[in-house]
């Protein structure tokens, strides 16, 4: 056996599987992913309430923020955060009902007509089993008007949303 010839044909195939430090990779190169906008600072939190339609805009904020807690156990509310047991609420406003990607939600929740505003998160939030029957979330919901006020007013400062007009 000729071992000088295997050397020598390994290293011509090694060869030509390298590239050279200047040459560029072919094909488009993978696209960048978005960076989040960044989470509202304290006075422009204050800001966004103040611009709120009434009642949302004489929320408790940390009242919201507190009544919340007992949500996050199943939903993120970061853009591109993940989905838990329930959904990413990142953008919910404006959106249509059961739709947000990557969730899988109940048949009845899919075949929801509305879409998602502060009178409807209050509504849903008052008792979410009749509010919309068929639907997965087993939370009793939140019977205190101020409180459900305050959680909406939170997640409309928290999530992204722009009041009409901004």
């Amino acid at each position: 056996m000729n071992h000088p010839a295997l050397i020598a044909l390994a290293a011509l195939a090694l060869t030509g599987c390298s590239q050279s430090p200047d040459q560029k990779a072919e094909g488009p190169p993978a696209p960048a992913r978005p960076a989040p906008t960044p989470a509202p600072s304290a006075v422009e939190k204050v800001a966004l309430l103040a611009s709120l339609p009434a009642p949302w805009n004489e929320a408790d904020l940390e009242n919201g923020r507190r009544a919340f807690a007992r949500c996050r156990s199943c939903h993120t509310i970061t853009e591109g955060g993940p989905n838990m047991t329930g959904p990413n609420l990142y953008g919910i406003f404006g959106r249509q009902a059961g739709t947000h990607p990557g969730f899988n939600y109940s048949t009845a929740m899919k075949e929801a007509d509305f879409v998602w505003d502060g009178a409807r998160l209050d509504d849903w939030l008052e008792n979410p089993r009749t509010f919309l029957q068929g639907n997965k979330m087993s939370f009793a919901g939140i019977p205190d008007p101020t409180d459900r006020r305050d959680v909406v007013a939170f997640l409309k400062v928290e999530t992204g949303y722009a009041p009409s007009g901004a």
